[in-house]
């Protein structure tokens, strides 16, 4: 008999399947996700304004009163306050501009604040409209929060260090408009919410294709994003197109899937529009700006739109997401890791970029920085975890330096009232024509912060700093039931940080894989 050779085997697909290791590594992440969801959710809530101040704003947290106290989505009290932005449908009933699904998320916060915060004692009857805004208001803080701890989830399931996770969540949680929009009642962290969700459910598992179950779920979420703006159909083309780009032929089904329960919720808001307005297509905006200037009309030179998105002083991505940077240069890692998210962090932003570069009032309205891409710049930014895992120091550096940059940013849009400051009084927003001024700057906020610093007697009520604890309090709520709401929420930041760094620690010791390690190299006979 002769002696056999022994043959080495490398990785048999018997050892160790995938799935059920793929569960067990979850364990760990998502708790450390949660704790990051705490985290940012007390901060946010602390930094927030409080305040609804826009047409946009109010209109939402019109429909959410209406849903609470009556049961509908029409808007009378607006037409009451002069204070509407939409168009009456065929009934004659008054509607806001936009899908309302937004308002409907914001229920519980509106819920809260008119039964429960409205009633604590310090708050007069006076003070309750005040009390209930701060309330809705906070939805923001959840839907940013939820935006930051999917992020950070969806880089550790990339197999992206903790450490190198970490600090990448601070970049966007910190120095992107994603902190700025928690603090206003704008739809845009909602967005940028469910598209994040949506990513983490499709390419949460990198080395299985995407589920039917789970193409079909994340296609029923993409089809409500358009309830609540109708513009987010646009993701639906770019996640499809995703699933292909890195399942090839095989994910042809799981991208149909997805078309098809995603065609739900936007031919359901079709038929919404036919009822109300007597077409589908008319999603109840008015149709001029001030009288003037036409809307949802998509005559802006292509070559003003990308400059002011990338250029310009008061609208660039580079200065209000400077992190951006960085993670462009890390999309060739991403695409290493995952061809699918790289496709979404790339094609994401460049389709928002150049659909809006040409609408009529692609800056926004009154707002700060560049409003309608906050949804895409999480998912740009993916690039930021590939990029940081490399442990290199010029690349840490530069993340630090863009995080001090960006929180800089940040804390200026928020420091005093966007609106004050773009008040058509000013002229430095808007021409008279409604057509924004590209040299418009965050210089005018320095300005007014600058003002009141220096100025001895207390602002009108909604300017000054803009905080909801100083806005509470100059609105009549008293101070020691601020400082109550406040040692709260102070206590529970402290609680969250503290059970952050514990899991850290603990995840530290352990250092659990994200996913299962190579097999080693096995010897038969």
């Amino acid at each position: 008999m002769g002696t056999e050779t022994p043959l080495v085997v490398l990785n048999p697909p018997t050892e160790q399947p995938q799935p059920a290791a793929d569960a067990v590594a979850s364990v760990p992440s998502v708790r450390l996700a949660v704790w990051i969801f705490l985290v940012f959710q007390f901060f946010y809530v602390l930094t927030s304004t409080g305040r609804v101040r826009t047409a946009d704003e109010y209109n939402t947290l019109y429909t959410s009163e209406s849903l609470v106290l009556r049961g509908s989505t029409a808007v009378p009290q607006a037409v009451e306050l002069h204070n509407f932005y939409g168009r009456h449908d065929l009934g004659g009933q008054p509607r806001a501009a936009y899908p309302p699904l937004h308002a409907v998320l914001c229920t519980p916060w509106y819920a809260i604040g008119h039964y429960l915060l409205s009633r604590l004692p310090g708050v007069s009857a006076g003070d309750i409209d005040l009390v209930v805004g701060f309330s809705t208001c906070l939805s923001s803080a959840t839907f940013s929060a939820i935006v930051v701890a999917f992020f950070f989830l969806l880089l550790l399931r990339l197999d992206v260090s903790v450490p190198a996770s970490l600090l990448a969540t601070m970049l966007l949680g910190l120095a992107t408009p994603i902190f700025s929009y928690s603090a206003w009642l704008f739809s845009e962290p909602l967005s940028a919410a469910a598209f994040m969700g949506v990513a983490l459910m499709l390419f949460g598992r990198r080395h299985e294709p995407v589920a039917l179950s789970a193409a079909a779920v994340a296609g029923l979420i993409l089809g409500l994003t358009a309830w609540i703006r109708p513009t987010n159909v646009l993701a639906i083309a770019i996640f499809a197109l995703a699933i292909l780009v890195r399942d090839g032929k095989a994910a042809l089904r799981s991208g149909a899937v997805l078309c098809a329960a995603a065609a739900i919720g936007v031919v359901s808001l079709l038929f919404r529009d036919v009822r109300l307005f007597g077409s589908p297509f008319d999603f109840g905006y008015p149709t001029t700006a001030g009288g003037v200037k036409i809307e949802n009309s998509f005559d802006t030179p292509l070559t003003t739109g990308l400059y002011g998105f990338l250029l310009s002083p008061g609208k660039s991505m580079l200065l209000f997401a400077p992190p951006v940077v960085l993670a462009m240069a890390g999309l060739g890692r991403l695409w290493e890791r995952d061809r699918g998210l790289a496709t979404l962090a790339t094609v994401f932003p460049l389709a928002y970029l150049f659909f809006y570069a040409r609408y009529a009032h692609w800056e926004g309205g009154y707002c700060v920085g560049p409003r309608y891409l906050v949804p895409a710049i999480p998912m740009l930014c993916l690039g930021l975890g590939p990029i940081l895992a490399q442990a290199a120091s010029r690349a840490r550096n530069l993340a630090i330096a863009f995080l001090l940059g960006g929180l800089m940013v940040q804390l200026t849009s928020l420091a005093t009232s966007f609106l004050e400051d773009q008040n058509p009084a000013r002229g430095h927003y808007y021409d008279a024509h409604w057509h924004y001024r590209l040299a418009y700057s965050l210089a005018g906020q320095v300005e007014l912060a600058w003002t009141y610093l220096n100025q001895g007697q207390p602002p009108r009520l909604g300017l000054g700093w803009d905080r909801w604890f100083v806005f509470l309090h100059h609105g009549g709520v008293s101070a020691g039931t601020l400082w109550l709401v406040a040692l709260f929420l102070l206590a529970g930041l402290g609680f969250a940080v503290a059970g952050l760094v514990r899991n850290l620690r603990s995840t530290s010791r352990k250092q659990p894989p994200s996913f299962p390690p190579l097999a080693r190299p096995s010897i038969s006979c």
